[in-house]
């Protein structure tokens, strides 16, 4: 297999890569995660002039027709960015499912949209005291007619405070159904705060929100595989982000060695910090390559082998990035943990990575539990 990227791929990281380095330094994006929307939407404007907005879409709505890979290579340089933008909830996420589960209708008014910039959304999915699971809702949809009425609360929802329009899960009797909901419809009430990680989520309760028949995404009750195989590209996502974070955490902690001087000679040359950094790269690389299985495998048309290989890469892509970061911040003394310096904020964008849609434990059940079913 060819693990190599395109000369396409190779433009676009770059692009990236000039992007993040001039545009997006991180006194920007302390800034950014200071301000009210928690992210820069010009830079989102850049995002889609870029195409990457545009990415995991069939060309037939406004697409480049992307794959899972293309995305990890996004995600990767995004990641040494620690760039604030929703692009995972709203383009990896629910993107996905209007892709994999929208009416034709839906992907012509939703998708270009999305791919333009003009849209965002947010998955309205996790509630409260299930932890990772996806198949606990306790939202529900009832039939009334033409329309539909969802009630319930969600927790937790990435994205939510700028979302245009949310996706919500809701039963609907016949199963788990999902629903286009507009986010400031009558009945929506959103409790918004910031992350550890400096982005924004939110709290949102439906009292009796009505939708029209056009608003269901997929058959009723069908939606619970969808959810499932959406989820699983987000993770795969996020390990591509990790990765990136890992690779920035390891050039700027080995700078430090090189500079920072003790008893008259840079810390770098005691040979137990060296070990210590060794430990880091391997950790670094050995993550990347279950990342870019998880990116490989997610697109497999079988359930099985992409719920076992993302389930996989998750658990050890967090393992690995847990001792990365702790690992930097250690090297760096008292630095590692001012807020002045990036590298307290990449480890706390690593804790989150490892702890959205599913911790290393659960993934680790998750990875025994298809053991075990073959």
């Amino acid at each position: 297999m060819d693990f190599n990227y395109t000369e396409e791929q190779l433009a676009l990281q770059d692009t990236l890569r000039r992007f993040i380095a001039k545009d997006y330094p991180f006194e920007h994006r302390r800034a950014l995660a200071k301000s009210a929307d928690g992210f820069d939407r010009d830079a989102w404007k850049t995002f889609a002039d870029f195409g990457i907005l545009a990415l995991p879409f069939h060309e037939d709505f406004g697409g480049l027709n992307g794959n899972a890979v293309d995305i990890m290579l996004v995600m990767e340089m995004l990641g040494r960015g620690l760039a604030l933008e929703p692009y995972v909830s709203a383009v990896v996420l629910c993107g996905g499912l209007i892709r994999d589960a929208g009416s034709n209708t839906q992907k012509e008014a939703l998708l270009p949209a999305i791919a333009g910039g003009e849209l965002m959304l947010a998955l309205a999915h996790f509630e409260a005291g299930v932890r990772y699971q996806l198949d606990h809702v306790a939202t529900t949809a009832t039939a009334n007619g033409a329309y539909w009425q969802i009630s319930g609360t969600k927790t937790v929802v990435l994205g939510a405070p700028s979302a245009d329009q949310l996706i919500v899960s809701a039963n609907s009797g016949q199963g788990i159904s999902l629903f286009l909901v507009d986010a400031k419809a009558p009945g929506v009430t959103l409790r918004s705060y910031p992350t550890q990680d400096g982005a924004r989520a939110a709290d949102i309760k439906f009292a009796n929100v009505t939708v029209g028949a056009d608003a269901l995404i997929g058959a009723a009750g069908g939606a619970l595989p969808i959810i499932e195989r959406a989820v699983d590209y987000a993770n795969a996502a996020l390990c591509a982000e990790a990765v990136g974070i890992m690779s920035a955490l390891n050039e700027i902690t080995l700078e430090y060695l090189k500079t920072r001087k003790q008893f008259g000679v840079p810390i770098g040359k005691f040979q137990a910090l060296q070990h210590r950094m060794a430990d880091m790269v391997i950790a670094t690389e050995q993550a990347r390559s279950m990342a870019t299985l998880a990116a490989v495998r997610v697109d497999s048309a079988d359930a099985a082998e992409r719920s076992r290989s993302v389930a996989a890469a998750k658990t050890y892509v967090t393992q690995s990035a847990r001792l990365v970061g702790q690992q930097a911040v250690q090297l760096h003394g008292g630095m590692g943990v001012v807020d002045e310096l990036n590298v307290s904020h990449y480890f706390k964008r690593l804790t989150m990575i490892g702890l959205t849609f599913g911790d290393a434990d659960y993934h680790l059940g998750r990875f025994s539990d298809t053991l075990l079913a073959a």
